[in-house]
């Protein structure tokens, strides 16, 4: 294994000249005429953008470790007469939204047919372009860290209604097994339009198999029905794929620190996944396991809400409201635990925030505690 030396500024400075040889966001089209964009670093991390499905990650893999499942035949085509379901690539990060997060429906207000999880999935990006460099400091001297950035538009419109338009900016650093995500919708048009925007993350084998945990910084976890409460004293273990499985929803009112910041990490012996987020606009996590048989596919989930439709969040109180030319941006982070010194680090981060936290604000979630619910509940 070579040391980390090799990625010193002045070492490439001094044997390559041109950074693609470690790092890049490499366009092509696939044979179906989809877009394609295939990530990678010098950490051994790579992953898929799909700028006809909203920039959204399909695979992703870690020095040949498969980080997600993939279902079959994907990447899909955004066609507008699939339904999610068959829509549904897998894949590492699918965004649902943007005016709605949940089953299909009916708004109670407006009348419209909502399809599940809204339309982004189906969305084309455009103006897509990248930029690299290296990281000044305060004093605006180039520093050590070098990042690649992908930046394209992607909007949710039509003709006499609904006109937001969200930018996603995708941050590759070199040398480290992560990416970031930010995004900043605003609301272009003449009407209050709701904003519903959850991260659908997607691990698959072997990043999530029997013996897997889940560790979030919760101060209370809420299961969505009856089958969550039955398996609620299991709800962080992840078992065998079995043939017969009711998937199992939690929602999770999670701690932060001082500066709105929260994590959660899915952790096995010397190999994890973290999410870190912003909680000032991302106030909710779900917990989405689905131990299936062949379909195994288990989703953690960051959002503005949590997946129950525009009707139940607006009945709820929990509906985000985007008036005419206001904007919002959400920011996540997802990093590869490589090591048992990167999965103990990023407990010991998560456990600080479980016992000296702060309850996330903006997170109302009391309406879920239920007949079924124990006095473990909050445990």
């Amino acid at each position: 294994m070579l040391s980390s030396d090799w990625l010193a500024k002045d070492q490439l400075y001094r044997h390559s000249v041109d950074m693609r040889q470690f790092i890049d966001f490499r366009q092509s089209t696939l044979p179906s005429g989809a877009r394609h964009i295939a990530a990678y670093n010098a950490s051994g991390l790579s992953f898929s953008l799909l700028p006809d499905r909203g920039l959204d990650v399909w695979a992703a893999h870690y020095r040949g470790i498969p980080l997600t499942w993939l279902s079959l035949g994907s990447p899909h085509p955004p066609a507008a007469g699939q339904n999610w379901l068959r829509a549904f690539n897998g894949g590492l990060v699918t965004t649902c939204g943007l005016r709605h997060a949940g089953a299909p429906e009916v708004d109670a207000q407006t009348g419209e047919e909502l399809p599940l999880h809204g339309i982004y999935h189906r969305s084309r990006a455009y103006d897509i372009a990248t930029s690299g460099g290296w990281t000044s400091d305060a004093n605006g001297d180039t520093g050590d860290d070098y990042a690649l950035e992908l930046t394209a538009t992607i909007p949710e419109a039509r003709l006499s209604g609904e006109q937001l338009v969200l930018t996603r900016t995708v941050r590759l650093p070199l040398s480290r097994p992560s990416f970031t995500i930010t995004d900043h919708v605003v609301n272009q048009g003449w009407t209050s339009e709701p904003l519903m925007v959850l991260y659908h993350v997607n691990l698959g084998y072997p990043a999530v198999r029997a013996g897997a945990a889940l560790d979030t910084p919760h101060a209370a976890i809420y299961p969505r029905d009856e089958p969550a409460w039955a398996g609620f004293e299991a709800w962080p273990v992840y078992g065998e794929p079995a043939m017969q499985y009711d998937e199992q929803v939690y929602f999770h009112h999670l701690n932060a620190d001082a500066n709105g910041q929260t994590r959660i990490a899915l952790v096995q012996s010397g190999f994890g996944f973290e999410i870190a987020w912003d909680s000032a606009t991302l106030p909710y996590f779900t917990q989405w396991k689905n131990t299936r048989y062949r379909t195994y596919v288990c989703g953690l989930e960051p959002g503005n809400c949590i997946p129950e439709g525009v009707s139940a969040a607006r009945d709820a109180g929990r509906l985000v409201i985007l008036e005419p030319g206001d904007e919002q941006r959400f920011s996540v982070t997802f990093s590869v635990l490589d090591g048992t010194d990167a999965v103990a680090g990023s407990r010991a981060k998560i456990a600080s925030l479980r016992e000296s936290g702060t309850p996330i604000a903006g997170c109302t979630l009391d309406d879920y505690v239920d007949e079924y619910a124990d006095d473990d509940a909050d445990d």
